[in-house]
Parts: C-alpha cells; structure tokens; sequence
C-alpha cells in the first residue's frame, strides 16, 4: 500500500511551472487563470480502524493543510519548502481515534501568488497521507478519498505584498460542517492522482504550530460596532459565534494601532488592509478564518438584530519554551527583554517569518537575529538548523544562496550570503553538533566560490550586480553611506560587502579547521587590502569607498565585530559607537554593532546604549508589545510594527551566549 500525491480534478494534469529564476531575471510568472489562485480544496474519507494504539499519520500538502478527526481539529502544515525537498509532517494521532469508523477531513489551501509565503503559482497542488497503527500501513491517500470545493471562502482583495488574499467566509455554504462525521460527502466526486508531482518528501525536523484561546481584554459595544482589544499584538485568527438571519453581512476590521477617534487602524502602516467580511445563514453561525493575521485590536461591525455570542482570538505560534535568562537589572532593560521575548515567541511560526503582515516571508539577514534571539531565548538550536537547512536548498537556484527561502519570490542580496557560514559555526559553537556542521560545509563552499566569481586582484570583491548590496534598513538610516547603492549596484568597491567578505573567509576557515579541510588562503589578504583600501589615516576610522570622502558608523561596525584594524583604531571606533548611538543605524545593522560591543569587552558599553530613549524604549513609548522594522513609526513609510529581526538584546544580554 503506497500513497500518491492526489488533487482535485483541475490540477490533475497540470504541468508543474519552473519559478525559480535569478532576481534579476524579470519574468512574468504570475498566475493570469483565475481558476489557479486562492483555492480551498477538501478531501474526505471515513476509515475502520480495529486498533488504535501507535498510530501514526504522515501527512502534506501543497501548500497547506488542516487536518480533522472525528469532527476535532487536530493540527496544520506544513512548513513551506521546495518540492524537491517537500516536508511531511510525522504526528501520534492515537488520542483522536476510535474503534471502528473514523472520519478524516483535510482542508487543503492553493493560494497561487507569487510572494514570500509558499513555492505557490507553480501549479503544484496536491495532498499526501500514509496512516499507520501498530507499525502497519492501514490507509494512504489514493483516488478512494473523496474531493470538493469549499465554496464559503471569497476573496476580497490582496493584500500586503500580496502575501494573502483577505476573506469573505460565508456561512451558508454547504461545506462548512464539512470536518463533522455526519457531513453528508455522498456528491463529492473522487480525488484525481496528480499525475505530474515530482515531489521528494522528507520529515519536517520541527514541531507542529500550536494554537490555544486569547479573550479580549476589552469588549465594547459602540452602537453597531463591537470593539475588541486582546491586550497586545500577536498571530492568530478572529474566532466567534454569531446569530442571525440567512444573509446578514458582518465587516470585520483589524489593526496593529487606533485611529484618532478610536477606532480601529485597519489601513495600516505596512500596507495591509486588514478588512473582511462574514455572511451568515439563519440562526446560529461560526466563524472559520483559514489564513492568519497579526493584530492587537478588532472590529465587528454588525447588522440589525445580529448577536455575537463569544468572540475570542485563536493564537498561533511555534512552540515556545523560555529557558534564558537575562541581564536585565534595570526596568528599562526588563522592559526591553520583554519586548523581544514576546516577538519571538508570538513571530515565529513553521519558519522566521521576516514580519507576519506585510510579507509572511522567511529571509537569511533575519536568521543573524530573529533566528539566534530564539536559539538564545529556547536554548534550542532545532529552528534555526531548519532554517539554514532551507538557505542550503535555495543554492540550486543560485549557488550565492538566495535571500528569502522556500518562497516563490526571488530575491537576492549579497550582505546576507555573506552572513552564512557565521551562522552555521554559531550553532555548531552553541550546540556541539559537529554532523550539522559537516552538512552545511558544501553548500558554504558553494556560496565561497560564487564570490570568487567577483573577487579582484588584491582579494576584495566587487560587481556584485546580480544582488542587493544592502548596507542598513531602512535607506534613510545609512548615515549618509557614500557609495551608490543603486540596483544594480553603481561600480567600485565599497566597504561594508568587502567587511562582511572579510568576516565570511574568517568564518569559513574556522569551520574548514574543524572539519580538517584546507583554508582558503585568503583571509589575511583580503583583511590587508581592506585596510589599504578603506582605513583614513587622517581620522583613524574607516571610510565607504576608496575615495575616503565619508566615513559613516557603518563603514566601522563590521571591522570592530571582525578584529579587523589596530587597538588604536578599535578604541576610535568604540567611541564613534557611543557618540552617534543606535538610532543613527537601523535595527538590522544595531545587531552588529552591539554584538561588535560585546566581542571586543565593551559589554556594559552596549547595555548602555540599548537603553537608549530613542531606540527600544522609544517603541515601547510608542505602544509596542512587539518590536519595530525601524526604531520609530514614523522612521520608514511602510514600517511593519511587527518585526522580529529587531530582537537583538536577547543575544546580546545572555552573558553565556555567543555575540555573533
């Protein structure tokens, strides 16, 4: 008994769409056939057990799944990846089974868009299963398994960068007791076996989300509005149970912040319109959101004679375990700690999203922080490898590694790739796994090579214009960086790409030491050029470009992080931290000079300037419960206010961690 990759009759002979190309490759791949975008597809089958003990289900789809037994909702996945590495989720369903008949109903979702969220647009649409009990195959997923249509969710608009399709769930579709055992399935037509799916399946290595009941700490009724506040930002679904007549039609308005006359802010900032709607069928009524959503605060906006009878928020996360502590002595730095420990927790879902509204994506840049903050936070390594793992399999794209993973999106930026063996030997020095070092070894000297592409005479890299050179986030907090960081990128050689080459040998000759494999013989040259090249006798700093016109914070971060330079100018540097502090950087680049801080003994130092008023006690002054893209709302026009790549004091303030 083996299992096939089965789908619903539209997709059944659909040929899988290549969507992986270089970035600056403008191909137009979005979907234009309407009847492959936003599809909820469910399959069903009931299933006579004669024992249940140890029974194990394996289970996917493409590009994802809620499971049912028995009426009870047991769990959902998976983690996005690429098809040639699809994973399956492994789980004990022995609690939810019976002696006898029991029903199993998936709602599978295609989106179809091309965005940071799933390998979707592609046309791969599929669901897999193989049940076991007692270490026997006793059911698969084959063409026996019934399929519709659900046809209670329409789509209103797009929204964020095209990351989701907002909904409108109609609660008079015949479909939506579709999970409950006496749900009449008797029209359904079968399920078609994907005759195309080139899928290679492999266990996901990390958990299932979990999901629990948030009420609201305020509940208001404002004439034909009911307002909710849950008490802070986090991930999740509007939940509630409404009566009413056959027809009646609720908006449903979320936000991150208010309005000035109070209420809810759901044109947000990051350019997500948070607006839905539900229809109701006569009498009672239950409200089933597919696709999540990060907000605090909430709107119902009711018909005449229409009662909500609960409402609450289902959360969902990443399970989250918090096992650090902290040197948080003070308020403000117990505060902050805070701040960051709850974005973690409530901003990772089955992968590190870069923020859960506007892009839903996962980026290299954000495993240096959000990746290391949760390590740090959990004292378990187990998502941050996943993660890596994902960056290693986005290197059959490009061999530079690309800078957002299992998406259907391309984009690539240089800074990031040249992040990546850091973080590999940062695990292998938090955890001692030598075997996942040895794992992530060939795809760092594929990335090594890629560069040598660029590499000049005097080992310093330059004309990377296939990749973003990022400097800092948002533009405007580059502190005047002099190099045109135009894309592609204007010509010459600039300084921070060259400090995190130089950084990227440092990295990579340490694992090859490990691993007994021979150094690159590189590194002290490309340091040498660096500071032929960049250092200003003159000021004692490093500078952007070879011009020594300008010498921005950022020029001088990555070579104190590095050792790169002497003690006379290390010291110069450290004082040029303190007196422009954080805020005149983004959050992205804080990371490195505060972990730069702490490397070269300036530890209290950086406590110091992590309390600064202007970077996260400003969010909190702001109202944050989660962190900012940039330190202020107003900083960058489209500023998500839920952005875990800004989590950097829980590396920093765990004395026994590793700063970079």
């Amino acid at each position: 008994m083996k299992p096939e990759f089965i789908c619903h009759k539209d997709f059944a002979a659909e040929r899988p769409k290549n969507m992986f190309h270089k970035e600056e490759q403008k191909l137009d791949l979005a979907e234009k056939d309407e009847k492959f975008l936003n599809r909820h597809i469910l399959f069903r089958k009931k299933l006579f057990l004669e024992s249940t003990e140890g029974a194990i289900l394996k289970i996917s789809a493409d590009d994802y799944y809620k499971l049912y037994i028995n009426g009870k909702f047991v769990t959902m996945g998976p983690a996005p990846s690429y098809p040639q590495c699809y994973n399956y989720n492994e789980i004990d369903i022995t609690p939810y089974l019976s002696l006898g008949e029991n029903t199993f109903a998936v709602h599978t979702y295609y989106q179809g868009l091309i965005n940071r969220v799933w390998v979707s647009a592609d046309r791969r649409q599929m669901f897999w299963l193989e049940l076991s009990v007692g270490g026997k195959t006793v059911a698969v997923s084959d063409s026996s398994w019934k399929c519709a249509e659900h046809s209670g969710y329409c789509a209103i608009r797009k929204t964020g960068l095209e990351v989701q399709f907002m909904e409108c769930y109609d609660s008079r579709s015949p479909e939506k007791s579709f999970y409950l055992p006496d749900f009449d399935d008797s029209a359904w037509e079968r399920a078609c076996v994907y005759e195309n799916a080139d899928y290679t399946l492999v266990r996901q290595p990390t958990e299932q989300i979990e999901t629990y009941r948030l009420e609201p700490k305020i509940t208001e009724r404002r004439g034909n509005t009911l307002y909710l506040d849950f008490g802070r930002e986090t991930v999740g679904y509007l939940c509630a149970r409404a009566t009413g007549k056959s027809g009646d039609e609720l908006v449903l308005r979320y936000g991150e912040e208010l309005n000035g006359d109070g209420s809810v802010r759901y044109k947000m900032r990051c350019n997500c319109i948070y607006e839905e709607k539900w229809i109701l069928a006569d009498g009672e009524n239950e409200l089933d959101q597919y696709d999540y959503k990060a907000f605090r605060y909430a709107e119902m906006i009711l018909p005449e004679g229409v009662q909500i009878e609960d409402v609450y928020m289902l959360v969902r996360h990443y399970p989250c375990t918090e096992r650090a502590s902290f040197d948080a002595d003070t308020p403000e730095l117990e505060a902050i700690v805070r701040l960051c420990a709850d974005t973690v927790k409530y901003g990772m879902q089955e992968n590190f999203v870069d923020c859960p509204t506007r892009e839903k994506g996962q980026y290299l840049g954000d495993v240096s922080v959000a990746a290391r903050a949760h390590a740090v936070l959990t004292g378990d390594t187990t998502m941050m490898k996943k993660a890596i793992a994902d960056f290693c399999h986005s290197c059959f794209i490009c061999d530079g590694m690309m800078a957002v993973s299992t998406s259907s999106l391309m984009q690539e930026i240089a800074d990031y790739s040249l992040q990546f063996p850091a973080q590999v030997l940062w695990v292998y020095k938090t955890d001692g796994d030598l075997e996942f070092l040895r794992s992530a070894e060939p795809y760092i000297s594929r990335v090594y090579n890629y560069f040598l592409g660029y590499e000049r005479e005097d080992g310093l890299i330059e004309g990377v214009y296939d990749k973003w050179n990022l400097v800092d986030w948002p533009a405007n907090l580059r502190d005047g960086y002099d190099f045109p960081l135009t894309r592609p990128i204007g010509d010459g050689v600039h300084n921070v790409l060259n400090a995190f080459w130089c950084g990227f040998l440092q990295a990579t000759d340490e694992i090859y030491r490990i691993l007994g494999l021979a150094q690159t013989d590189r590194t002290e040259r490309a340091i040498d050029s660096f500071i032929k090249c960049f250092y200003s006798e003159k000021s004692g700093l490093f500078c952007d470009s070879v011009e020594h016109t300008h010498s921005a914070v950022h020029s001088n971060i990555l070579p104190l992080l590095f050792g790169i330079g002497s003690r006379e100018c290390h010291a110069r540097i450290v004082e040029l931290i303190a007196r422009k502090g954080l805020s005149s950087m983004g959050v992205y680049m804080a990371y490195f000079a505060l972990a730069a801080l702490k490397v070269r003994g300036e530890y209290e130092l950086a406590k110091k300037l992590i309390c600064d008023p202007a970077c996260w006690l400003n969010m909190l002054s702001e109202g944050a419960t989660t962190t900012f893209e940039a330190w202020g709302k107003e900083q960058k026009g489209n500023t998500s206010l839920f952005h875990p790549w800004a989590t950097a004091p829980l590396i920093i303030l765990s004395k026994n961690t590793l700063a970079y």
